[in-house]
């Protein structure tokens, strides 16, 4: 008799210490991380900011973008579904800045926060938006290229997709800065689709029609692949400067063989990590800062080994 009233102890004690566990499970916020794509380092590394900050703040990640960034449709499935599904929470860099504007106006009239990251959409109510000034960045971009060629001859900026927010700011940064500089010509623009193979035939293109090229401005990490092998078919590397966007393992790998001259380079890990930090602070009622800036930077061979430099290209 003793040992069965043990027993029912401690089922009744086991069957407690289960349900516990499942309610935890079940009150642990979900939160949707949506990048435009999970090809490129770029989104790995924005993933990683956004894993840690989960852990930190006791929150599941749910990791969903679509193959490649210009697949708009699909991203805009992903959400839905989400939304349906009962999600707590979604952060999001949009493949598109109007295209994904009725999606996300549906999940905020259900009351569920929206921070975007990295690529905003038009519209007033993310409650934050997280990246880099993409402006500034082109801006510094031509700049770099100009001081780089001597202040004349013509210069190629290859953004990556008409649509796309970040491709519109760092399209327009470059432009009106260059224009600054009377003897240099811009060439017409021309997109890489965030394509290597795109991006290698639009260069092609280009040094074809204008062989005395003295420059590219190549906006994301596909569009500065495309034109360094571009430029190695061609036999142009080191006649022509180039000023790439983010730092790939592969962009690092050819700044140090001199193939790319510079490299304007974000903070991916901190979009994921203060992505998911504002996330959890709202559903906490908590402020939350309509801008944060996370910063940009200029990388050459001569900054490279520096600390502040490492920590970046290391994530």
């Amino acid at each position: 008799m003793k040992n069965q009233i043990l027993k029912f102890i401690l089922l009744i004690s086991l069957f407690a210490l289960v349900n516990c566990t499942n309610q935890a499970r079940s009150t642990k916020i979900k939160i949707l991380v949506s990048p435009k794509g999970l090809v490129h380092s770029f989104w790995v590394t924005v993933k990683a900011g956004a894993d840690s900050a989960g852990r930190e703040f006791k929150a599941d990640i749910i990791w969903k973008g679509p193959a490649q960034e210009t697949d708009i449709a699909g991203q805009i499935a992903i959400v839905e579904d989400y939304v349906n599904k009962g999600i707590d929470a979604i952060v999001i860099a949009a493949c598109d800045a109007q295209g994904l504007i009725p999606v996300l106006k549906k999940a905020y009239d259900k009351n569920i926060p929206i921070i975007t990251i990295d690529s905003g959409v038009d519209a007033d109510f993310p409650l934050s938006f997280i990246a880099t000034d993409n402006i500034i960045a082109a801006q510094k971009a031509a700049q770099t290229l100009a001081t780089m060629i001597g202040g004349c001859g013509k210069v190629a900026c290859i953004p990556f997709i008409p649509g796309a927010a970040t491709s519109i700011w760092r399209e327009k940064g470059f432009v009106d800065e260059i224009s600054k500089y009377p003897q240099i010509e811009l060439l017409p623009i021309r997109y890489s689709q965030s394509e290597v193979a795109v991006g290698m035939s639009v260069i092609e293109d280009i040094l074809t029609a204008h062989p005395n090229l003295k420059g590219i401005f190549a906006a994301n990490e596909p569009g500065t692949i495309g034109a360094i092998q571009a430029l190695k078919t061609k036999n142009k590397i080191g006649a022509v400067k180039v000023i790439g966007f983010d730092a790939a393992p592969n962009e690092i790998d050819a700044l140090k063989a001199g193939e790319i001259d510079g490299l304007i380079v974000q903070d991916p890990f901190k979009m994921g990590y203060e992505g998911v930090k504002a996330a959890i602070k709202s559903l906490k009622k908590q402020a939350v800062p309509k801008r944060i800036d996370t910063g940009v930077y200029i990388v050459t061979l001569d900054n490279l080994s520096k600390p502040e430099i490492q920590r970046l290209i290391s994530n």
